[in-house]
């Protein structure tokens, strides 16, 4: 009897495996998340090790991947394509390389290479004579999709090898992949980044793949004619020297123990990669060592994946928190019980906003499913309904400001005519106390007033001790008072000080821009400073209701001028403005009339090496050039630097616009 209740339990599993791994593989659309299957194929892998009668060729120890999609032609990998192992703690290490060794029959000695083990899809490319003649995806691991002209489409991937060094037939295996940030673009169309990657891949028409900006890391080989490489690292070598990414974390490391360090020290600053990462792949240095151990059935002896704790976990709400920002947005914020995703511990979780509350019935007191995944707050996933209690009521989304009691409201968007789905306080001024503290971080921010040691939190000490309520205070500070407080010396006082006397001396731009007026960012007050001239003109456009003359300039329409408008309506704000006048001295913004880059425009996409973009903005305007935030016919130049975002690149291409690396935009200055 007891064995029939095992068989049964053994074959429902396969059963959820089979129907999950096709959801993952076939149709790249996953219903849990990948801890979840990874467990599911570790349950059955150990009850078939428990009970030697389980066993079924469809179970996890018996296949890799799925089977070839009809919409490809197959393609027969010359050397199986496996997937690997996987180990979730010290002990399933040591029992790894205990298995190692007593396939070798003696104690030696070995190095491992350690690479991150990306979530994204497994491809393998074939070169003939150094020419991509074959991509292939893994498929069931023994053949796979011919998606050559697909992954031809990704920058990353040579179409040839101009090197003699390159073996006349060699297979590269890599994976496939899509960076975060250019996830964000696409996620209303895909679960996460794996499945934009796989979904993307596996079109029919490259055109619909090559619009997604997927990219490839190059790990290892698998068949080759003419194998003269000792180690994996030198392999890893000399592709790079071939043309190909690869990881920028390869390390080398001897023992478990410093396996594990590794591996605690690496899952802390998993999120702030670029690209997401569920563990980390160790294997053997030495290819010698490699072929000696062979394969199993379905995963090599050399290799194995330390997976890294979830980047999810399940929590109760406590309360919902609504916080207001600087332009009165209201942000609702989950206080949850403390729980440890990923080895941070979460207390807080967004919500994002009114409609993502009332979409997911969220509401004090649920458990809820908490993802972590690379956001600066971390967000709730879903609501785990089961575990509603009884007479849990609808979270109300407050109507009025909780910080001033002003009516809130949600504006219509006249280009998507719809509501936004963000609720604000309408409080204009700085009479509502949390907007009038977000406006003064905001005011002494680096690309504002820019005052030193006059930080976040010391502003909202200084808002609970009433030194501060309006940005003029700054300057009426009573320094013998702050050097009574705790933490505060006279040296520290000094630098205050200083800081602040520093900072009365602004440019016009840089002023317009302090006053965190909303849809007012750099560039914008940068036009409205060049069109006013000084600041007795742009005050008297503002209060004498003529903020319209703007309208027409580039950079400038309904939006900004709509908060113009609404920001001057305010007496608080008017007086404000009249006070720093009266302390600060506003230059005129400066704009010079020669220079080596007169007349001529640049914008920049990606990131620059060694200067930051508010510096190399600031160098093109020192030398008369000009700066645009979109790709037009009115720009010169697009400068990019590393991971440039290719829409922006393909729209230059497609108007003709003289495209410079930042050596090129160097030599340009000099």
């Amino acid at each position: 009897m007891i064995k029939d209740e095992i068989k049964k339990k053994y074959n429902l599993k396969i059963n959820e495996f089979i129907k999950h791994n096709k959801l993952y593989y076939d149709k790249s659309s996953p219903i849990i998340s990948d801890r979840e299957f990874d467990q599911l194929k570790k349950e059955i892998i150990d009850l078939e090790k428990n009970y030697s009668y389980l066993n079924n060729p469809k179970s996890p120890s018996n296949s890799v991947g799925f089977k070839p999609s009809k919409n490809f032609d197959k393609f027969k990998h010359r050397v199986q394509m496996l997937s690997l192992s996987n180990a979730f703690d010290k002990g399933d290490l040591e029992n790894f390389e205990k298995k190692i060794l007593n396939f070798l029959n003696k104690k030696i000695n070995f190095d491992y290479s350690v690479e991150p083990k990306i979530d994204g899809i497994s491809a393998s490319l074939t070169y003939l004579n150094g020419i991509l003649t074959y991509g292939v995806s893994r498929g069931d691991g023994s053949e796979g999709e011919l998606i050559t002209n697909n992954l031809k489409t990704i920058k990353d991937i040579p179409h040839k090898i101009g090197k003699n060094t390159v073996p006349e037939e060699i297979e590269i295996r890599g994976e496939v992949f899509i960076e975060k940030k250019d996830f964000q673009k696409i996620k209303d169309k895909f679960a996460n980044p794996r499945n934009a990657a796989s979904g993307t891949l596996r079109q029919k028409d490259p055109k619909q793949t090559s619009k997604i900006p997927l990219r490839f890391i190059a790990y290892t080989f698998g068949y080759i004619s003419d194998e003269k490489f000792k180690n994996q690292s030198d392999f890893l070598k000399e592709l790079r020297s071939w043309g190909f990414l690869t990881s920028d974390y390869n390390q080398i490391i001897s023992g478990i123990d410093e396996l594990v360090k590794f591996h605690q020290k690496f899952e802390k600053k998993r999120f702030d990669l670029d690209y997401d990462i569920d563990g980390l792949v160790y294997k053997v240095n030495n290819i010698e060592l490699q072929k000696r151990l062979g394969f199993t059935s379905n995963a090599p002896r050399w290799a194995i994946a330390h997976k890294f704790s979830a980047d999810h976990a399940f929590s109760e709400i406590l309360n919902i928190d609504i916080q207001v920002g600087r332009t009165g947005a209201l942000t609702p914020v989950a206080k949850v019980k403390p729980v440890n995703i990923g080895g941070v511990v979460v207390s807080n979780a967004t919500l994002h906003n009114e409609d993502e509350i009332i979409r997911k019935d969220i509401r004090i007191g649920d458990t809820v499913k908490i993802e972590r995944a690379g956001d600066v707050i971390p967000h709730v996933l879903e609501v785990d309904l089961k575990k509603r209690k009884k007479k849990i009521n609808k979270f109300i989304f407050p109507k009025k400001c909780p910080s001033c009691g002003s009516e809130t409201e949600k504006e219509f968007n006249l280009i998507t005519k719809k509501f936004d789905a963000v609720r604000r306080c309408t409080n204009e001024g700085f009479a509502c106390e949390k907007i009038a503290i977000e406006r003064i971080k905001h005011f002494i921010s680096k690309d504002a007033i820019n005052i030193d040691g006059l930080g976040k939190k010391v502003v909202e000490k200084f808002w609970e001790l009433k030194f501060i309520k309006l940005p003029q205070d700054i300057y009426n500070l009573n320094y013998q008072k702050i050097s009574s407080l705790d933490g505060w010396g006279l040296q520290s006082v000094s630098n205050l000080k200083f800081s602040i006397e520093n900072s009365k001396e602004v440019t016009l731009d840089k002023f317009i821009f302090s006053l965190g007026i909303r849809h007012i960012g750099i560039e914008n007050a940068k036009i409205i400073a060049d069109f006013t001239k000084n600041i007795k003109n742009f005050f008297n456009l503002a209060k004498n209701n003529k903020i319209n003359e703007i309208i027409n300039m580039d950079g400038i329409g309904e939006t900004q001028v709509k908060s113009l408008e609404k920001f001057f309506n305010n007496k608080i704000n008017i007086n404000v403005v009249e006070k720093l006048m009266g302390i600060l001295k506003i230059k005129n913004r400066e704009i010079k009339k020669s220079g080596k880059l007169i007349n001529r425009s640049f914008m920049f996409t990606g990131k620059l090496r060694n200067i930051s973009r508010a510096e190399a903005k600031s160098l093109i305007e020192e030398n008369s050039g000009s700066i645009v935030s979109s790709v037009s016919k009115k720009l010169d130049y697009l400068v990019i630097g590393e991971k440039p975002t290719n829409r922006k690149v393909e729209q230059a291409k497609n108007l003709g616009i003289k495209i410079l690396s930042q050596k090129e935009w160097h030599d340009l200055l000099n």
